[in-house]
């Protein structure tokens, strides 16, 4: 047995040992770690970390299918989302493996399943839905008085997804998808037909919103996205339309120029990609981005300056996708296994496999 099989062996066994319902915890450990929403073979809903290898460190049962997170910088906490419709927001030790507070969306609101710190970490940035009237908003939490609500800041719009801070520290990036939800109809689009997807620049002190693009056709839902330290922006869409159209998932926007753009691929990759980007990681060490496409087990590696395509790779049912500080990747699959891309985009490599399913985003903790 090779020191990767013995690996997998042994981070399957401990894993499955412990997806028993019951919080698992391997031990404090002041490494980087690995973030993410995922489910056991019987459907439990859980928060799992693990490091760099795969290696796990804690397993925590949640009462909701999670969705996207963001650390909160200089700290040891870490946040998960609950799932859109999702009503809880879980903060998480990462030093000591447990969860220190569950955020509720209150009477007649949801999520949408991320976040974002102020630079200072003070702030939290959260997408949230008011269901009665869908109207998308941008709650603010302040964590140093125990994550208290103090602002609600409409985005003139519904469905606000993922968001990013803008390397400038106060536009706030928000990938409108446009798409009308309610509890009681757990995930149904209710408002196929008349859609408005956009991506937002806010301000994140006063609420107004600077800019707003709209997406080559409306519905073309925004709704994962990545900058770069130099204030490009790569966004996913998620295509509403007929199956047999194949329309451009990924746009750019550069702040340096104000220029925004769709990206085309070659035609039989981008029909391979079945109009659904998962999600979006930018490096911020290089010019390169990814996006992962789950209904197409597609990776796709893109320039994101020169906006050409680098490489694509087979990941059966890939999820999650992470930048990591040396710039390369992470990405995970539904299939339990985690993949590490190279720097230059170029060749993958399987890190584990574990008895997991994991979600479609992973959030690093430094």
């Amino acid at each position: 047995m090779n020191r990767r099989q013995f690996l997998q062996a042994s981070l399957a066994t401990l894993v499955a040992g412990s997806l028993d319902g019951r919080l698992a915890f391997a031990g404090a450990d002041k490494g980087p770690l690995i973030l993410s929403a995922v489910d056991d073979e019987t459907g439990h809903h859980l928060i799992a970390g693990v490091d760099l290898q795969g290696r796990q460190r804690f397993l925590l049962p949640v009462g909701n299918r999670c969705h996207g997170g963001c650390e909160r910088p200089g700290t040891v906490q870490a946040i998960l989302f609950a799932r859109r419709p999702g009503r809880h927001v879980y903060v998480v030790d990462t030093g000591q493996g447990n969860i220190v507070h569950d955020i509720a969306a209150g009477d007649g609101y949801h999520f949408y399943g991320h976040g974002v710190f102020s630079p200072d970490s003070r702030y939290l940035y959260v997408t949230v839905n008011r269901y009665d009237t869908g109207e998308g908003i941008v709650r603010v939490y302040d964590a140093e008085d125990n994550y208290r609500a103090v602002r609600d800041m409409p985005v003139g719009g519904i469905g606000p997804h993922e968001l990013v801070l803008h390397p400038d520290g106060n536009t706030l990036i928000v990938a409108l998808g446009g798409i009308q939800t309610h509890p009681d109809y757990d995930r149904i689009k209710l408002n196929p037909d008349t859609m408005q997807p956009a991506l937002l620049l806010m301000d994140r002190q006063t609420g107004g919103i600077r800019k707003r693009f709209r997406p080559s056709h409306h519905q073309l839902s925004c709704r994962h996205l990545g900058v770069s330290p130099d204030g490009i922006v790569v966004a996913g869409y998620q295509y509403q339309g007929p199956t047999w159209e194949s329309r451009p998932l990924i746009a750019h926007y550069d702040s340096n120029t104000d220029t925004f753009r769709e990206i085309g691929l070659p035609k039989s990759l981008q029909r391979s990609l079945h109009n659904y980007v998962a999600s979006v990681a930018v490096s911020p060490a290089s010019p390169l981005s990814l996006v992962t496409a789950p209904r197409g087990d597609r990776v796709v590696v893109i320039n994101h300056r020169t906006r050409a395509l680098v490489s694509d790779f087979e990941v059966p049912d890939v999820a999650g996708a992470l930048a990591l500080p040396d710039g390369s990747f992470v990405v995970s699959s539904g299939t339990g296994s985690l993949h590490h891309i190279s720097a230059d985009g170029l060749e993958a490599e399987t890190v584990a496999t574990l008895d997991i399913h994991w979600d479609n985003h992973l959030t690093f903790h430094g």
